[in-house]
């Protein structure tokens, strides 16, 4: 797995646990589940920066994900 797949998927992971944590907060319940996955999802996004060489800017993020996103439609 390359480092643009790791940032992505990452990406993908954070997006998600935030409905989570809103649905727990909606019923009075702790969102532990949502914060797990905002931990593992924010372990991800720091080793895809760490793994690849130079690391990443922000404005080079939406390339990134965009053609990751890419590979797997053709």
């Amino acid at each position: 797995m390359d480092a643009d797949l790791i940032l992505v998927i990452s990406m993908v992971v954070a997006a998600l646990s935030i409905p989570a944590m809103v649905s727990a907060y909606s019923e009075a319940r702790r969102p532990i589940a949502a914060f797990v996955t905002l931990i593992i999802a924010g372990g991800m996004a720091i080793h895809a920066v760490r793994t690849k060489p130079g690391g990443y800017s922000l404005a080079e993020i939406p390339e990134v994900f965009f053609s990751v996103l890419a590979r797997f439609i053709s």
